[in-house]
């Protein structure tokens, strides 16, 4: 190739570095300065809160009935009639069942005419007595026969007690042949029917009651929370919630009223146990719910929304906003999470504000636009 044709491609080459030099300035300038504009992130600020925290301890617990009473017959004979409606509230003394009572009247009858036979007898007994008393002076009656009718009243004055005691007997009898509730309580199934024949050496049940108001709540806390317990507990007795188990419907208050005397070796757990008014009936026997038992108050702690606590390699940190609405990423101390929010006692300070939710795209320092909590959309 000649000279004179290197020449002319290099001016070529020459000519498109000069073309392509100007291309880039005419529509790189514009790029590079949006890239060099600064970027903000949307965020959903919140504000740290001082609240009233309780301090608590939580275990699962078990509902148990106040009394629980299982009705049974204390004499034979047939059902007559039941006088409650099964599963509505009776209250001690209210006749549940009627067993026949005629056996029972002719008995006390029957005691009740030996009683009276034998006082009319006594009566006798005793003017002859005292007409023998008169007439050993005189000698018109011997001393033997006057022992022997003193002994005759003495006979038939503990005849009349025997009697008696029959009667008391007959009496009882007939009574429980109204079978009445020992107790206040709500009761179950009926498990006998009218026309059946009770005896009592069959031990068969009737029904049974169950005292609900006042009502017991058991549950169990590891060994290592007992002597924090028994300190508070000596103060005043503690407050025990009973929570559903979706552990947020908070069922009834109440208060501890058991720590039992022994702790249980295969679990390493002591028993507790909590009493509970239960007026509206929310706790039922058997329930299975979740009692929290408040130890103290946190007073004015720093909270903020759960979400708000983001966990790190060196341990939770939270996203403080700046007055500049920049970023700053601060470690925490969390003490607890209740009901999604988290109590902070170290690292926050109330009515400083916090980045709520968008914080996965947030890094130190960054910039960021503040959006309403309602018009979140992405979670942090």
């Amino acid at each position: 190739m000649s000279k004179r044709t290197w020449g002319g491609a290099a001016l070529l080459l020459v000519l498109a570095a000069v073309a392509v030099w100007r291309l880039a300035l005419d529509t790189g300038v514009p790029h590079a300065k949006a890239q060099a504009a600064p970027l903000t992130v949307p965020v959903t600020p919140g504000v740290v809160s001082a609240s009233n925290m309780p301090v608590y301890l939580q275990g699962i617990g078990t509902v148990q009935a106040f009394n629980t009473v299982t009705v049974k017959t204390r004499v034979d004979g047939p059902i007559v009639k039941v006088a409650f409606t099964e599963g509505e509230e009776v209250k001690q003394g209210d006749v549940l069942f009627q067993i026949d009572p005629r056996t029972y009247e002719a008995t006390l009858e029957q005691a009740l005419a030996a009683r009276a036979k034998d006082q009319a007898h006594l009566q006798t007994a005793q003017a002859d007595l005292a007409r023998y008393a008169s007439l050993v002076p005189s000698g018109f009656q011997t001393r033997q026969s006057y022992d022997d009718q003193r002994g005759l009243v003495s006979q038939l004055q503990a005849a009349i007690k025997g009697d008696q005691a029959q009667i008391d007997s007959a009496q009882l009898n007939l009574n429980f042949t109204e079978i009445r509730s020992p107790i206040d309580g709500r009761t179950g199934a009926r498990l006998v029917d009218v026309g059946n024949l009770m005896q009592t050496s069959a031990n068969t049940p009737l029904v049974m009651i169950t005292q609900i108001k006042p009502i017991f709540v058991t549950f169990t806390l590891p060994q290592n929370t007992l002597d924090e317990i028994r300190q508070y507990q000596t103060q005043a007795p503690l407050d025990v919630t009973a929570v559903a188990s979706d552990g947020k419907t908070e069922l009834a208050q109440g208060k501890l009223s058991l720590i039992d005397n022994n702790i249980n070796q295969a679990t390493g757990s002591i028993l507790l146990k909590a009493t509970f008014p239960n007026q509206d009936e929310r706790l039922w026997p058997g329930e299975f719910v979740n009692a929290r038992v408040t130890l103290r108050m946190r007073q004015q702690v720093a909270t903020v929304p759960s979400q708000t606590v983001q966990q790190g390699p060196d341990g939770d940190y939270v996203y403080v906003i700046a007055q500049d609405d920049t970023v700053t990423r601060r470690p925490v101390t969390v003490a607890d999470v209740q009901g999604g929010v988290a109590v902070v006692t170290h690292g926050l300070k109330p009515g400083e504000r916090v980045v709520v939710g968008g914080q996965y795209r947030l890094t130190e320092g960054a910039r960021v636009t503040l959006r309403q909590p309602d018009a979140a959309k992405t979670p942090g």
